[in-house]
């Protein structure tokens, strides 16, 4: 019984990605249609706006800069719909050193499918799913070193990421002009993301080809995949004002269903993009009970980003603060870059700071001790082009520097080292 549901999930999460990129004889970025009066029409598709020069889309209703294009993927027009498409699957094997270390090869994926179309009167509807079959690699999910968050069996997962859900995205979004270039809108759905901190890591181009979480993902972008969302707010094409209410506990260990949505927390966020090379995010929210590992206890997280796009290179720097409102507040930072030199050739990094207090579990006599700990990991790909998809071959290498107080735990100086293929749709 498992196996046919797998095999249905995997075909209905892939098979759209697959006949898309068959209905196109080249790809297109997935662009955000323009809103306001200064929207100009396509003229192949005059129902359709073209894409707004002041700003990327990213997850849910977060901005990224213009320069940073959007994800590549196939585009059709049917029936007065925009439908686009993206997703990769990314084969991984991973090796981290130390007491802790452990070794793993695992495969992640994504499969986003979006339909887009006018209503009338300017007004736009955008309706968005996004699908990934991570829950096959187990309910730990890989090694990750130094990253806390979520529960496996009802055990505190200590360096592991934990897997996506099988739904990481059911979503709409309606879009009303008003004013000269300004637009109200409403987005949300049983599955989908707040207005709190950047967009998500997966789907930033300056953290594209980095095979690993980032060890500060509950820091920034735990939210991304939250069941029950619902966000208002004012836009024009270099300011975006909106607030959220949604529901704060993260997900459980149940990777495979839909959990009951609940509208418990709240946030709000200021977006500004000066120009197509900058983007800054503002935001802060109070969440109800997020994590299973501190029951009752609710959070108040502030988070700040700059991110910058110019040709090939993309960046970002960010700040968390995660203030447990028992008392305790536990601060991150994070900077990634990402620079395709060329067609074929592309270098990243990313270096991360974080105080965090779950690195030891109950009965140990460092629990519930913060320990400040950094992680740098650089990598390279090698991109080239396989029929409609593109095909990055590459690998990192990771060094950590904590306390001394951890060496028991995690030896002198720990290494580690990432190997992967990522297979997307679009080049």
């Amino acid at each position: 019984m498992r196996t046919h549901l797998l095999a249905a999930v995997a075909a209905a999460a892939l098979s759209p990605v697959a006949a898309t990129a068959q209905t196109m004889s080249h790809d297109h970025d997935m662009a955000m249609p323009e809103t306001g009066a200064n929207a100009q029409a396509d003229d192949s598709t005059p129902d359709m706006k073209m894409a707004d020069p002041g700003y990327t889309p990213g997850s849910g209703t977060a901005r990224l800069p213009a320069e940073e294009g959007m994800m590549p993927g196939p585009m059709v027009h049917s029936g007065g719909w925009m439908l686009m498409a993206h997703g990769y699957l990314w084969g991984a094997y991973t090796d981290q050193s130390g007491p802790r270390g452990d070794d793993m090869a695992f495969v992640q994926s994504m499969a986003m499918l979006t339909g887009e179309r006018e209503l009338g009167g300017g007004a736009r509807l955008q309706l968005r799913s996004m699908l990934s079959l991570d829950p096959l690699m187990g309910a730990r999910g890989y090694p990750n070193l130094l990253a806390t968050g979520e529960t496996a069996d009802g055990v505190p997962l200590v360096d592991r990421q934990h897997p996506h859900d099988l739904f990481m995205e059911l979503a709409a979004r309606v879009d009303v002009p008003v004013g000269e270039d300004g637009s109200l809108f409403v987005y949300g759905g049983p599955v989908a993301e707040p207005a709190l901190g950047p967009s998500a890591f997966m789907h930033r181009r300056s953290d594209r080809y980095a095979p690993l979480a980032p060890i500060t993902h509950h820091w920034f972008d735990s939210t991304h995949i939250t069941y029950g969302v619902v966000t208002a707010g004012w836009a024009n094409p270099h300011v975006q004002l909106e607030a959220s209410a949604f529901r704060g506990r993260e997900p459980d260990e149940e990777r495979w269903g839909i959990e009951t949505p609940k509208l418990d927390s709240w946030s709000v966020r200021a977006s500004w993009t000066p120009s197509p090379d900058w983007a800054v995010q503002v935001s802060h929210g109070r969440l109800e009970s997020p994590e299973a590992t501190h029951p009752g206890e609710d959070e108040a997280r502030t988070t700040a980003s700059i991110h910058y796009a110019k040709g090939g290179l993309a960046t970002m720097l960010a700040f968390s603060a995660k203030n447990r409102l028992s008392g305790r507040t536990l601060t991150a930072w994070l900077a990634e870059a990402n620079w395709d030199i060329d067609r074929h050739h592309t270098m990243f990094g990313r270096i991360e700071n974080v105080a965090n207090d779950e690195l030891f579990g109950e009965g140990d006599p460092l629990h519930g001790r913060a320990f400040r700990v950094t992680k740098a990991e650089a990598g390279y790909a090698y991109r080239l082009p396989v029929g409609p998809f593109d095909l990055a071959l590459g690998g990192s290498l990771a060094a950590y520097a904590k306390p001394d107080a951890l060496d028991a735990a995690y030896g002198n100086s720990p290494i580690g080292y990432t190997l992967f293929a990522r297979l997307s749709l679009g080049q």
